[in-house]
């Protein structure tokens, strides 16, 4: 693509941008999306081994070999370029994949759904109860936490989904493609809460049809930071960790429905190279979160860095 070209595609992004947005709006979309967010765009698709490498490169000061990966950080950007199907944008779409988990679990695994829309204007917030969670169905952490319905700020959220609604995420964190072709929606839960009063996250990270680890994740959106325990799968801690907020302090008690979710995660999972599933538990009962096939978009951070490697070599493909 000539330079001509890109800039005049450029041009063209911020007039759509500029249609029906505020000041506000535009300025606020255009620093979510950033210098990166515009070339992943517009570039041809034969540019993006390239583009991906400069990305990875910028991002962990290491050269990245698509040719023969060999970390789990390596393997997932092969993974973006080469194993992207409409199968796995199905999964990604957090409205499309309740149809899918429930037709392998049953729907009794599904967070009950209040409501979809196609547009933040379309919500009519007389019909929700004082607690939800609003979610655009096409991106990553494009949620909003209502806890008291008569308290949150209707225009700042609007803003926000107006930028979440008009953005492609598949752009955004270094080509996860699998994203790019999910047509953009909202939708609301309902609010969970386990007997602790926060909701921690069950992460299982799964290999070629298997379960292998659990990311134990709590006060995920709380304002003193999250903090992650990795157990295997007889919940004892693993040693290691994915995750800059590892917490190595005492052993929590291990769930009594682990066994089911481990049971339902291995369902879910087969026929992956590899996906991260995320469950909740309230009261007894699991609760499906989201599947994830790029976790932290191959960018993550392994202590002790050598389990980049073994887990890397968990992922059997072509190029092994």
């Amino acid at each position: 693509m000539s330079l001509r070209l890109f800039l005049r595609k450029i041009r063209k992004f911020f007039l759509s941008v500029l249609l029906g947005q505020s000041v506000y709006e535009l300025v606020e979309r255009i620093n979510k999306v950033g210098p990166w967010y515009l070339i992943q765009k517009y570039i041809p698709e034969s540019k993006y081994p390239e583009l991906l490498c400069d990305w990875y490169f910028e991002n962990t000061g290491k050269n990245l070999n698509l040719e023969h990966p060999r970390t789990y950080n390596e393997k997932i950007q092969w993974l973006k370029l080469y194993d992207t199907t409409p199968l796995k944008t199905r999964l990604s779409d957090k409205y499309l994949v309740r149809q899918w988990v429930a037709d392998k679990i049953g729907e009794k695994h599904l967070i009950p759904l209040l409501g979809v829309w196609d547009s933040f204007d379309e919500i009519n917030f007389d019909t929700l109860p004082n607690r939800f969670v609003l979610k655009a169905n096409h991106g990553c952490g494009w949620l909003v936490i209502v806890k008291n319905k008569l308290k949150f700020n209707v225009m700042d959220v609007k803003r926000k989904f107006n930028t979440w609604m008009n953005t492609n995420f598949a752009y955004c964190v270094g080509l996860e493609l699998q994203y790019r072709d999910i047509e953009p929606k909202i939708i609301a839960e309902q609010y969970l809460e386990d007997e602790s009063g926060g909701l921690a996250d069950y992460k299982f990270y799964c290999f070629e049809g298997k379960p292998y680890c659990i990311e134990y994740f709590i006060n995920r959106f709380e304002k003193g930071g999250y903090k992650a325990i990795m157990y295997d799968m007889d919940w004892k801690p693993t040693g290691w960790t994915v995750d800059a907020h590892h917490e190595s302090g005492s052993i929590k008690k291990r769930p009594e429905n682990l066994n089911e979710m481990i049971d339902i995660a291995t369902i879910l999972c087969n026929g992956f190279h590899h996906v991260r599933i995320d469950f909740y538990s309230v009261n007894g009962q699991v609760y499906f979160g989201e599947m994830t096939f790029t976790s932290a978009s191959g960018l993550e951070h392994f202590e002790p860095e050598e389990w980049n490697r073994k887990l890397g070599d968990m992922i059997k493909l072509p190029t092994d």
